[in-house]
């Protein structure tokens, strides 16, 4: 991990959620160059706003780090869904995840 890991996560990020730089700055409660300063490397959030930024994107901080995961928005709001189902109803939708899985 590195500077440019976290920059360019925040920019994919924020591109996944359809939000311009100005937009999430706006949303943070910061000045409109604050994403900005992030996303073209002039600053890091300190660890309050990283996790406020985790937060923004609807995600964990490790989801934030888990370079294997690509949307883990996407992945959050199917786990958040999953956990109101009892087991039946998740053997049965792993079980459709398995099928589609194997016909890619």
């Amino acid at each position: 991990m590195n500077k440019d890991f976290i920059r360019n996560r925040i920019t994919q990020l924020r591109l996944q959620k359809g939000v311009s730089e100005y937009q999430m700055s706006y949303d943070l409660g910061h000045s409109r160059s604050y994403v900005y300063n992030i996303s073209s490397g002039k600053s890091l959030p300190p660890m309050s706003e990283f996790l406020q930024i985790c937060s923004y994107f609807e995600i964990t901080p490790s989801d934030f780090f888990d370079e294997s995961n690509e949307n883990p928005a996407l992945i959050q709001m199917a786990l958040e869904e999953l956990r109101k189902l009892d087991d039946d109803d998740i053997m049965l939708i792993i079980s459709h995840i398995r099928r589609l899985a194997r016909d890619r």
